[in-house]
């Protein structure tokens, strides 16, 4: 439940960035302003870094902590060397 909470927040943060950046554009296309260009440049990238952390945190939910994967991995690993 928690974890489902975590990625409802980031898909809720990136629809509202995704309509504040829609508004943007359209009165960019009105008339040239440096300022929103820069604030659509900084929505791009805060964009872009919670895209990732949705897809890190659904590659999480669905494998597991990084550090259990390593440490599954390595165990393989050693039994198929000393097979």
């Amino acid at each position: 439940m928690v974890m489902s909470t975590i990625i409802e927040k980031i898909h809720s943060e990136i629809d509202e960035l995704s309509e504040r950046r829609a508004g943007l554009w359209h009165r960019l296309s009105e008339r040239r302003d440096p300022a929103v260009a820069a604030e659509i440049k900084q929505i791009d990238s805060r964009l872009d870094e919670l895209w990732h952390a949705q897809r890190a945190e659904r590659a999480r939910l669905r494998f597991g902590e990084r550090e259990e994967i390593v440490k599954r991995a390595r165990a393989e690993e050693r039994l198929e060397r000393a097979a």
